[in-house]
């Protein structure tokens, strides 16, 4: 049986139940994006990996709710989710924006002695490494630009004046989100951490990526790929090749690796 079933409340989607998985797999979508960008993902682990994409409030059927422009509210937020599902043994997947929202969650639930297995940022630099940004402050069609420079948006959507009506309020607020977010000092996280990144990103430099490393005591990979942003897009299997990898390790040791 596949669909879109809720799991934990509004804030967390399961496509493909999976009751007999060891292990829970916790993704986050970029800015703008929703639960349904990682249903490739859960059709592929399934049923071995529980794969459990977050929604965001103010997209699909959630959009009549508030957006939330804040990362630590939209990380206590799914921390309250996940603390009331049952006992496994979780990962945590992010991309751009989510990358950041997956970090705090992992930070939060590390202060409650949960440990990931695992923690996978995507696209994203190292939340100590920040840039001037103002995407948010840009009119409809400057949002509509950047969302088109960046290529991880369907055409179809980008055409069709209903749907960006649609998307755009989500978009703005994820964009005031991760823009105005700061790293707050603090414990460096104990799970290891794999760092994904595409070549050509003009979100993120290979020196940005690696500077995830200082956010873990736990051991650090780097995994870079030939393409842009949404690198992930043509090089799905090699991804969730990382992923199921790096799960089925128990730890990570050493120096930090990588692979170019």
């Amino acid at each position: 049986m596949t669909g879109n079933t809720r799991h934990g409340g509004a804030w967390l989607r399961r496509f493909h139940p999976a009751p007999d998985a060891g292990v829970r797999l916790v993704c986050f979508p970029h800015a703008g994006g929703s639960a349904t960008f990682y249903l490739p993902v859960s059709r592929m682990l399934s049923p071995s990996i529980e794969v459990v994409p977050v929604q965001y409030p103010g997209r699909q059927e959630r959009r009549g709710e508030p957006c939330v422009s804040d990362i630590g509210e939209l990380a206590d937020r799914v921390v309250e989710e996940l603390l009331s599902l049952n006992t496994k043994p979780l990962a945590l997947f992010g991309h751009s924006m989510g990358a950041v929202v997956a970090y705090e969650v992992a930070r939060r639930l590390e202060s409650k002695e949960i440990k990931p297995l695992r923690l996978f940022v995507s696209g994203r630099r190292a939340p100590s490494r920040t840039r001037g940004g103002r995407v948010r402050q840009r009119d409809d069609n400057g949002l509509i630009d950047e969302l088109k420079e960046l290529s991880g948006t369907d055409s179809q959507i980008l055409d069709d004046p209903d749907m960006l009506r649609m998307i755009l309020p989500a978009v703005r607020s994820d964009y005031k989100a991760v823009e105005s977010y700061r790293h707050t000092p603090g414990p460096r996280l104990d799970c290891p951490v794999v760092a994904l990144t595409g070549d050509d990103d003009p979100q993120v430099t290979l020196d940005e990526a690696t500077a995830w490393s200082e956010h873990t005591v736990g051991g650090f990979a780097l995994k870079v790929y030939e393409g842009g942003h949404f690198y992930l897009n043509s090089h799905t299997a090699a991804v969730l090749e990382v992923i199921s990898a790096g799960i089925a390790e128990p730890s990570m040791t050493g120096p930090p690796a990588s692979d170019r």
